[in-house]
């Protein structure tokens, strides 16, 4: 049989087809950040074992628009800007794990299939959905500053109906955009057996995080914030009950992988709680 190469599927003799190559994956982007709270009963329905509510603040959630431009280690892809840039919105909660605070994304909206492809990978539950951001902009009357008064809308949908909408009115500088996406990610990596009533071939608990990060000045600011019910989509469920604050962020990422925490059999990988 012939060799076949690449990272996922579709893998070919060369590769090139490949829908994602290998990691390292770099990100520079915007981040758009409200944080509220709701009923912590509603948030502990989306963390599965075992994983369990956070001590503090277990009702704590943040919605998170990103306008992303990505590339891998060639950086090929900001010459042909369609397999670059994306945009998404995603829903973060915190969590532990033996008795470690971790951040999880419980939902997430990108709109390339690119980044749905990475996100099986990294245990992101991505979906399609039309996401929208107001982009800042030194010069003109067409965009907002990125400092005080600077105003920011953000809209998300998916199957034609609006899930979520936004506005950010930034006020001051702030030491960080947040806390509830401030830990190591914990995700599950899942996929059915192909036989109908087979156990997972796949089912692990991961811990994943930036290999390398760097940022811009923080801001914080005033929020609105509604969610929108759907027949496909369970965000409004997530109640706002109070907005906790709002944060705009330039971001510079790199993800090279994560480890095993967990796995189907119940085996752990022991976890350093420094």
């Amino acid at each position: 049989m012939a060799p076949v190469h690449g990272f996922l599927y579709p893998k070919t003799a060369t590769g090139r087809s490949s829908l994602i190559p290998s990691p390292p994956w770099h990100y520079s982007g915007d981040l758009l950040t409200v944080e509220f709270r709701t009923d912590p009963a509603r948030v502990a329905e989306l963390l599965p074992g075992p994983l369990e509510p956070a001590s503090e603040d277990p009702g704590a959630v943040a919605i998170i628009w990103a306008d992303w431009q990505s590339c891998s280690d060639s950086a090929e892809e900001l010459l042909d800007p369609v397999r670059a840039q994306y945009k998404e919105c995603f829903v973060v909660v915190r969590c532990s794990f033996e008795g470690r605070t971790y951040s999880r994304c419980v939902y997430i909206w990108v709109d390339k299939d690119f980044a749905i492809a990475r996100g099986l990978h990294q245990g992101y539950p991505k979906k399609l959905g039309s996401i929208h951001q107001t982009r800042p902009h030194p010069y003109g009357q067409a965009a907002p500053r990125i400092g005080a008064g600077g105003k920011f809308g953000a809209t998300l949908a998916a199957a034609d109906r609006r899930l979520a909408e936004a506005v950010v009115t930034l006020r001051e500088p702030s030491e960080t955009n947040g806390f509830v996406n401030g830990h190591p990610m914990a995700h599950h990596r899942f996929l059915p057996s192909i036989e109908p009533d087979g156990p997972p071939a796949l089912h692990e608990l991961i811990e994943s995080g930036a290999a390398g990060f760097e940022a811009g000045p923080a801001w914080a600011g005033d929020a609105e914030l509604k969610l929108f019910e759907s027949p496909a989509e369970e965000l409004a469920h997530l109640e706002v009950t109070e907005v906790i604050g709002a944060y705009f962020r330039q971001v510079g990422v790199v993800w090279n992988g994560g480890r095993r925490l967990w796995d189907r059999d119940g085996a752990a990988t022991r976890v350093d709680s420094t």
